[in-house]
Formats: C-alpha cells, sequence, structure tokens
C-alpha cells in the first residue's frame, strides 16, 4: 500500500513540467469593469508556462486571453467585507488592478448577481493579491462554457480496511460536476487526454466523452502539496 499523498506528490511533479497553464472559473462570478469602455476587447499575451521567455513564440498562445469590460472571477474570490488577511478581488494575472466600487443583489438581499468595479489605468496601486478571471471574448457573448469534474479522494481516512464498516468511510465529495464554468477561447480546440494547469485550481483533463459541442474536463489533482511538505 502506497499513501496517496506520496503518489500525488509525484503527479504534480510531472504534470508541472507538461501542463500548458490556461485560465478557467469555476464558479462564475460577473465583474463590470466600469472605467473600462463598453465593447472593447484586448487579446493580452498568455504565456504557457511560468518561466517562458519572451522570445521563444511557441511558449504563447497564438490567441491570447481575452481581456473586456466585463470579467467573471471565482465566487470565493470576493467577500462582502474585508479583512486584513483576506487577498480577493485584485488584480487579473496579465490585465490591471481593480477595486470593487459596488455589488449588487438579488431581491433576497444575499444572492450577489454582479460586481462592479474600477481599474487603475496608471497601475500604480499596489495589489493585495492575484486573481484568475475569464473574460467575455466580444460585447455580450458568454465565454466559452464547460462542463468540469472535480475528482477527490474516494475515502476519508487514509486505510479505510481498518474500519469496521467501510462504507461509512465514503467521502460525499470525492465526484462534484460543475456544468457551467467559463474557460478561455485558447481551450476550444482541446483533445481528449490533453492535461492543462487551470491556475490556481489544479491539474486537469480532457476526459474521454467530451467532444466539440461539450467539452469536459476531470481534475486530476489539486494544486496542493502537502507530501512534499514534510518529505515523507
Amino acid at each position: 500500500m502506497i499513501r496517496l499523498d506520496r503518489l500525488e506528490y509525484h503527479i504534480r511533479e510531472e504534470l508541472n513540467k507538461i501542463a500548458p497553464r490556461v485560465l478557467v472559473v469555476l464558479h462564475p462570478l460577473k465583474v463590470v469593469i466600469t472605467n473600462l469602455e463598453s465593447g472593447s476587447v484586448l487579446d493580452l499575451d498568455a504565456k504557457k508556462w511560468p518561466d517562458a521567455q519572451a522570445d521563444d513564440t511557441s511558449a504563447f498562445y497564438k490567441v491570447g486571453v481575452p481581456f473586456s469590460n466585463v470579467v467573471y472571477i471565482e465566487h470565493s474570490d470576493f467577500r462582502m467585507k474585508d479583512s486584513k488577511n483576506y487577498y480577493g478581488l485584485a488584480p487579473g494575472r496579465y490585465a490591471f488592478p481593480i477595486k470593487c466600487t459596488d455589488v449588487i443583489l438579488a431581491d433576497d438581499k444575499e444572492t450577489m448577481l454582479e460586481i462592479r468595479a474600477e481599474y487603475d489605468p496608471s497601475k500604480k496601486s499596489k495589489p493585495k493579491g492575484v486573481l484568475h478571471w475569464v473574460a467575455e471574448p466580444s460585447p455580450g457573448s458568454d465565454p466559452l462554457k464547460v462542463e468540469v469534474r472535480l475528482f477527490d479522494k474516494l475515502f476519508n481516512s487514509e486505510n479505510p480496511a481498518e474500519l469496521d464498516d467501510w462504507l461509512t468511510d465514503l467521502n460525499p465529495n470525492s465526484k462534484v460536476v460543475l456544468h457551467a464554468a467559463y474557460a478561455v477561447p485558447s481551450l476550444r480546440n482541446a483533445a481528449v487526454g490533453d492535461t492543462f494547469q487551470f491556475e490556481r485550481l489544479g491539474y486537469f483533463s480532457v476526459a474521454k466523452d467530451s467532444s466539440a459541442e461539450k467539452l469536459v474536463f476531470k481534475r486530476t489533482v489539486t494544486l496542493k502539496d502537502t507530501y512534499g511538505k514534510d518529505g515523507k
């Protein structure tokens, strides 16, 4: 028997070398940047690898990352109340520092429908943290919608065989399916078996039942590295 975190450590070590980076938002929250011209779309350079050299054209996506006045961030990257140890709603990796100016709530006064924000055109303000995001590729058009399957360990304990009733140890969140995640346009032509690092989220591959009409990605492993930290 081998410890699961040891196996995952070596999987991360390999995928970190071969999996290009892309931006995907699993739980989209709409952000409207009010001081960016409506309808304008910037095509920003995006590296496949963090340490890519500027003169290596193969290390950049031919179709860059779009940035417009409507972007989507993770719901978990926004809070109604700020705190010193919270680093949400900061700049996009390839774009501008932004700050929240207003929150649009549903009739229940709790559900967040939309965030209003302004960006710092001079980029002089120091960002508190880094977010990933996906933008509208053109005015009024939704980003590329994909299905994402989040796989986790099947059992909560390390060795369920030691338990009297192993069925009680099943992890209820061992598979979570998200039907409306948003992805950057470069993933549109992803083929079955292709692997990617979804920035800040983990390593994913294209599922066997994926198609051009319905792209499906399954998580291989998260970015969290517990085995590597204790060296066991």
